[in-house]
């Protein structure tokens, strides 16, 4: 088996134009959202080597793709399969785009019954916040419905509201990445351990380039936080561009304080008009913990670093010992 093969595999799917390709330049290369109105539309299956601290590939299906065709290899595509994410315009009539998923759920579920399927009701932008809400109940009943209907009562899919203009698509992509790393429950309960011994409101462990996170302790995620925490890589990524000494390193400059020591330790840190702040900490070259917490907390402040670098080393250590090292070197 070839080092591609063994890479875990993404589908994205969905009717012309629904906004598969942007989703993926906006996410993984930083396209910015404007640009994405000069994107062609798809026309034959385009695989992407998404290479950071955790690998894997991104096909994307061009609208127009037959499933019933017999010339279609449904095992080939569907068999290695991780999860399969189905675009659907909000902004159009969706009912040709409902068929069409309809079909692909039922035939990659035939084939690879351990698919995790995810549905990004996509360009909600454009709706009223009940428009959203009513939008994802409709589509959420007929597809199930649908399933049920033919005793696929089963299969569980999960629905997001995108948008390539907010942080919506990052969150819902990091749902999915999450589905496709085994070794999620471990980081969960060591970023739970490490809130609780440090008196972290929340945290997050993100990849670097892409801005998705890979896990979060197990408190409820609100969109604020994970915005704050999110727009805190921008803020180190941009500043570190122009004053860093290693412009592949994630910081050695940010407002209100930063900085990289000789064993790359690198950190920023964003005090907040509210009494919080925003900590970033460098756990590999394209891994970082940002953490929400109270000023009051930094009086502890060779508790947390220490903590920190045990929390680095078992965090490494687990992508050492499991699947796929990455960029964890």
């Amino acid at each position: 088996m070839t080092a591609d093969e063994e890479k875990p595999r993404l589908m994205i799917m969905g009717l012309r134009r629904s906004g598969k390709s942007s989703i993926q330049r906006v996410v993984f290369h930083k396209l910015s959202p404007t640009e994405t109105l000069f994107l062609e539309s798809t026309s034959s299956v385009a695989k992407d080597d998404i290479s950071s601290f955790i690998d894997f590939q991104i096909w994307d299906f061009p609208g127009q793709m037959d499933f019933m065709n017999p010339a279609f290899d449904a095992q080939a595509i569907f068999g290695r399969c991780g999860a399969l994410v189905f675009v659907i315009d909000a902004q159009d009539d969706y009912l040709e785009a409902l068929q069409r998923m309809f079909v692909t759920v039922t035939r990659a579920h035939s084939v690879n019954p351990q698919v995790s399927f995810e549905v990004f009701i996509h360009k909600v932008d454009g709706l009223s916040d009940d428009h959203k809400i009513d939008t994802q109940r409709d589509i959420h009943q007929r597809i199930t419905d649908g399933l049920a209907d033919i005793g696929l009562d089963n299969v569980h899919l999960s629905f997001y509201l995108t948008s390539i203009y907010d942080h919506s698509v990052y969150e819902a992509f990091s749902k999915v990445i999450q589905k496709v790393i085994p070794q999620l429950p471990t980081l969960e309960n060591l970023l739970n351990i490490l809130c609780s011994n440090n008196g972290i409101e929340k945290a997050f462990l993100f990849d670097v380039s892409s801005k998705i996170y890979l896990a979060t302790d197990s408190s409820p995620v609100d969109m604020q936080s994970y915005e704050i925490c999110s727009d805190m890589i921008d803020v180190v990524v941009d500043v570190s561009s122009i004053y860093g000494t290693a412009p592949e390193a994630i910081t050695s400059t940010a407002p209100s304080g930063a900085h990289r020591s000789n064993d790359t330790d690198a950190y920023a840190l964003i005090n907040l008009n509210n009494g919080m702040a925003v900590y970033l900490r460098e756990v590999s070259r394209n891994l970082a913990l940002v953490c929400l917490l109270r000023e009051d907390n930094f009086d502890r402040r060779g508790l947390i670093d220490y903590n920190f670098r045990v929390f680095r080393d078992a965090i490494l250590e687990v992508f050492a010992m499991g699947w796929n090292r990455g960029g964890a070197s």
